[in-house]
């Protein structure tokens, strides 16, 4: 027997030392591409987070936009209902002032409420003045008159009638308040 053959090699194995070395070579790289998966996964929610807000907003603005839309055409006609108002005061004001045939005077109340009515159905409302209590909201006090008989600020007269535009004060009633006498 040889006497190399008695003793076993002790020297490690060519393989296994090259794996031992590959792996710690390979550890600061393992190690550099589990940091940038970990700032990829953080990133991706960071761009998830966004978009989920970008989305809310977004659904927020739709619907802003929607609410604006609506409030616009439902007060669009503001400009042309003052301007028709002024018409109807002034039909109004014949109406009370007229004299003459009866049948002529009977045709001018029945186109006066016919376009009352088309008004109201756009959301014009006449604001009721005479015998209520002054409100600054939607009255706007000309002059007073000394009553007994009437709580003061209680609306005597109505000089020029005031209406909302579905809710919105558009013009307001032009009246006479009762003062204590």
């Amino acid at each position: 027997m040889d006497h190399n053959d008695k003793y076993e090699s002790v020297a490690p194995d060519d393989q296994a030392v090259g794996q031992d070395l590959a792996s710690s070579e390979q550890q600061p790289e393992l190690e550099a591409l589990k940091r940038e998966l970990e700032n990829l996964k953080q990133e991706q929610q960071n761009v998830y987070e966004r978009l989920l807000r970008k989305q809310a907003e977004f659904e927020n603005f739709k619907k802003r936009n929607e609410r604006e839309k609506s409030e616009f055409m439902q007060y669009a006609s503001a400009e042309l209902m003052k301007e028709l108002l002024n018409a109807l005061d002034s039909f109004d004001l014949a109406l009370k002032n007229a004299a003459g045939d009866e049948n002529t005077l009977r045709g001018f109340e029945l186109i006066y409420k016919q376009l009352q009515d088309t008004l109201s159905r756009f959301g014009l409302k006449l604001i009721e003045a005479k015998g209520k209590m002054f409100d600054p909201n939607f009255h706007q006090a000309v002059s007073t008159q000394a009553s007994g008989d009437l709580e003061e600020n209680t609306v005597v007269d109505e000089m020029r009638k005031g209406y909302t535009l579905n809710g919105r004060l558009l013009r307001p009633a032009m009246v006479s308040v009762s003062v204590k006498g």
